[in-house]
């Protein structure tokens, strides 16, 4: 029987990659539009630092966003100046870090099913007077699922096994911020086996099973 920490790790993990999962596809899709269809300066450098999430230490990245979103960094000392409150130590820090390292995975997936989509179907609708907008809501989007799908299964399993960067940005704290890999580490830290077992077989299980649903829409792309 599972005791209420590990349940609350599992509970909190599921919360904070659906969470991620939902905010890296309302901003991942407009980026990867942006980088697959406009040309413009300094489309390079935009790309390099999405990217470098998915390259990068995450206690890199998770130092990062300390600069960025800690009480004293750049955008944290202005919101808590405003409001009293910062994102550090908490469960919402785990979503952003969550977010930014799973981000790249959505953008690179989508970026390429985009541009797969045949520029001779884009042109029809262009042709037949339809806006870029409509376009791309009714043409390519339409066209480029299965990549946008997939992204988005490898976004969820990445940001479900996100660790480095939680860790710097949320901390270690039972009950409050330790997702599962977290609650791992503190597990097999303590020789607490037999719960540290159960969460590395599940997630390894649900990592398997999304990279299998991900891998069969990638194929269906080709």
């Amino acid at each position: 029987m599972l005791d209420s920490a590990t349940l609350f790790s599992l509970k909190l993990s599921l919360q904070v990659a659906g969470l991620a999962t939902v905010l890296v596809m309302a901003s991942g899709i407009g980026m990867a539009y942006l980088l697959a269809r406009r040309d413009f300066f300094g489309k390079e450098l935009l790309d390099i630092c999405l990217t470098l999430p998915l390259v990068l230490p995450p206690t890199v990245t998770g130092y990062y966003l300390i600069i960025l979103f800690g009480r004293n960094g750049v955008i944290g000392r202005l919101v808590y100046e405003w409001t009293g409150w910062t994102i550090m130590f908490s469960w919402q820090a785990a979503v952003l870090a969550s977010y930014v390292v799973a981000l790249p995975l959505m953008i690179k997936t989508t970026r390429a099913a985009l541009e797969a989509v045949d520029r001779n179907l884009i042109n029809a609708s262009y042709t037949l007077g339809h806006s870029e907008w409509r376009t791309a809501l009714w043409v390519v989007l339409p066209l480029a699922k299965k990549g946008i799908i997939a992204g988005t299964v490898l976004t969820f399993a990445r940001a479900l096994g996100e660790f480095g960067a939680t860790l710097m940005l949320a901390g270690n704290i039972p009950g409050k911020t330790d997702t599962m890999p977290l609650a791992i580490y503190t597990l097999a830290s303590s020789g607490e086996w037999r719960q540290a077992n159960f969460m590395v077989i599940f997630l390894t299980l649900i990592s398997g099973l999304f990279l299998y649903v991900a891998n069969r829409f990638s194929r269906r792309m080709a």
